[in-house]
């Protein structure tokens, strides 16, 4: 009889005593200690089972748990004597900044005092065991939500000072989530004042704390260590791509399978791989995304059961109001094609917007692309990477995150409508419309009456064509004929469908009439022979439309 499954439950105890299903990662526990690793950074994606794991780390080392061999008995950890004897012998020190949401510094700030008050409400019993000093004790007592800065920087490495002097051992350290303050504050515009926070918040309990035997953290992102890991050269960084733990977050392809056929459900492994395979840890291939494979399993259908949170609010921001460029590539991601591109794991908040391939790192840290292929070039030190979308689940989330950006107006994909039906009329109503209601939020910066407004509106359609991609191969920017058109929709069947280029015109100062300016863009359309590559595809000339897309500050004016 299949075990049951328990949905987002992250308690290991919890799991191992109802029973529940588990697919057992406790050779973590042996390859994490026996790495000898003092401090150890691992950034997986969300939902990959990094809570699980830390929690499992807890309840295997810490006192409290000693003598629970029952959490362990048949797993792979508990085959060797020495690991059954280590079980429940270290004082642990575990917290998670999961919950640290907050839309300013200060809520935020007051709210990791309150996770880290909340860790000494834990330990009450060190005032009484005759450890501290009177002055200790005051210390302990006063530690709350509206602490000062300095004060909270010291509070982790003082609480291990007290319990390394009651259990007469060296403490260990879990930090779940490490990164989600970071990226709230990037989200919303508190960056430098958490960097700061946190950086001292850090450096005192994993860098100067003399009491630490060892500590991990975990996260999405690998934070770039000139913002809040400068002064900790003790640091073992384990991401996406490293050798290390390939197989301890996640679920392998045997994993998967084994899992389907205790449910039942063998028949379907081609479809869950379609939908949830494609991560990649170091060398290691075909891992699957667990918290998609434990929902499948409860509910036996297949869905797009990666759930939004923040870290998806940062992707989806990052390509909003990202460049042209990044908006072009994304649309050809969509479409089934390939990136290659130079990748640095720091993840660099203040630059997400600006540096280049940024964005891709982020992505493929958090999950979202895969790698494809890596190519090693020795001349120069570097490896460039081929990316492509995860797999379907991913494909669908970013789908349903470019509709729901146009969803505040509930006729949101009318300008596709039109533009099919070749509505001229329909498509200036709607693109007027939006433009003037809609437009600021989707500013990147590059105002639409700034110096190269045809890109923002060039990004903005693209948006508004994602929809398309089951029936069109849409590109843009590339060339064709005696110059690079701006957007291209090719039919996936040559029959019964027309094909289209649009090209973007700002108004010029020698323009009258926003008229004139359309008239400007077919006419370069037809000097530049953009539909050539249409017609030497086997499209009649006929089956080709072209659109004049001209604009001046917000309003636009559409012509063919």
């Amino acid at each position: 009889m299949a075990r049951t499954v328990g949905i987002g439950n992250q308690d290991f105890e919890s799991i191992r005593e109802s029973e529940y299903f588990y697919i057992d990662k406790t050779h973590f526990i042996r390859e994490w200690w026996e790495s000898g690793d003092s401090v150890t950074l691992i950034t997986r994606p969300r939902r990959f089972g990094k809570t699980l794991n830390i929690s499992m780390l807890e309840k295997f080392f810490s006192v409290k748990y000693a003598g629970r061999s029952d959490l362990f008995e048949g797993l792979s950890i508990w085959k060797k004597e020495k690991y059954r004897l280590l079980q429940g012998t270290y004082p642990v020190l575990s917290l998670s900044f999961a919950d640290v949401k907050e839309t300013s510094f200060e809520q935020a700030r007051k709210k990791m005092c309150r996770i880290i008050r909340e860790l000494y409400y834990q330990f009450r019993f060190l005032t009484e065991s005759g450890v501290m000093t009177d002055s200790e004790k005051r210390d302990f007592l006063q530690i709350s939500v509206n602490m000062e800065d300095n004060e909270a920087a010291f509070t982790l490495k003082a609480l291990s000072g007290y319990l390394s002097r009651y259990y007469g051992k060296k403490v260990l350290i879990l930090l779940d989530e490490y990164d989600t303050p970071m990226q709230e504050a990037y989200v919303n515009g508190y960056w430098q004042e958490m960097v700061r926070f946190t950086r001292n918040l850090f450096n005192s309990t994993f860098k100067t704390n003399p009491y630490l035997e060892r500590a991990i953290m975990t996260g999405i992102t690998r934070v770039s260590k000139e913002s809040i890991f400068s002064d900790l050269n003790n640091l073992k960084v384990v991401t996406t791509t490293s050798g290390k733990y390939e197989d301890c977050f996640g679920f392998t392809e045997e994993e998967v399978f084994a899992a389907l056929g205790e449910f039942g459900l063998s028949d379907r492994k081609q479809q869950v791989k379609d939908w949830y395979d494609g991560f990649s840890f170091g060398k290691k291939k075909d891992i699957y995304n667990p918290w998609s494979i434990i929902n499948f399993l409860d509910e036996k259908r297949v869905g797009a059961y990666w759930a939004n949170t923040s870290a998806n609010s940062l992707v989806g921001k990052l390509i909003r109001e990202g460049s042209i460029d990044v908006k072009e590539t994304f649309q050809a991601l969509l479409g089934g094609e390939t990136l290659n591109v130079e990748i640095d794991e720091q993840i660099i908040y203040e630059q997400l917007l600006s540096k280049k391939n940024a964005v891709w790192s982020l992505l493929l840290a958090s999950g979202y692309l895969k790698v494809v292929n890596t190519d090693f070039v020795e001349r120069t030190g570097r490896t460039y990477y081929e990316l492509a979308l995860t797999n379907k689940e991913v494909y669908v989330m970013f789908e349903n995150m470019i509709r729901d950006w146009f969803s505040g107006n509930d006729d949101y994909n009318d300008f596709i409508k039109a533009m099919l039906m070749d509505d001229l009329k329909a498509m200036n109503l709607y693109m007027n419309r939006v433009a003037a209601e809609m437009f600021s939020s989707f500013d990147s910066g590059t105002k639409p009456s700034g110096k190269e407004p045809e890109r923002f509106y060039h990004g903005f359609v693209l948006g508004l064509m994602a929809d398309l991609t089951d029936k069109y191969i849409i590109t843009s920017n590339r060339e064709s004929g005696f110059g690079r058109y701006d957007v291209m929709l090719e039919p996936r069947r040559k029959q019964g469908d027309h094909a289209v280029i649009i090209e973007f015109k700002v108004q010029t100062e020698d323009e009258k009439e926003l008229s004139d300016t359309v008239k400007d863009a077919l006419r370069q359309i037809d000097e530049k022979g953009y539909q050539a590559n249409l017609i030497a595809k086997g499209f009649p000339e006929e089956c080709i439309r072209k659109y004049g897309f001209a604009f001046c500050g917000k309003k636009v004016l559409i012509g063919r």
